[in-house]
């Protein structure tokens, strides 16, 4: 379940990683997470990525959103840590 103290240190590492990434680095996390969406949408079928666009600029949330929030995040996360040399497990990263 995500706190809003997990939430908030997701948000936190995520924005420390992107200041400290080089351009080079983000396209490379975000062509990373673009296979992982893809590999998504073969599985399992398309996003309703309009649906998550509006949760993205939402004033409130609920549980579910926060936990999709979380998990977008540790997602963000892992594949920035890759990117960067930082997440010896490839993706695995995980706050307690």
């Amino acid at each position: 379940m995500a706190t809003p103290d997990n939430l908030r240190a997701y948000f936190d590492l995520a924005d420390q990683l992107i200041a400290g990434a080089s351009k080079e680095d983000l396209a490379e996390a975000a062509r990373l997470l673009a296979l992982n969406v893809a590999h998504y949408r073969l599985m399992f079928g398309a996003l309703p990525l309009e649906n998550f666009f509006d949760m993205l600029r939402a004033q409130t949330i609920n549980a579910e959103t926060a936990e999709l929030l979380s998990a977008g995040k540790q997602q963000l996360v892992g594949g920035l840590g890759i990117v960067l040399g930082l997440d010896e497990d490839h993706g695995a990263t995980d706050i307690h």
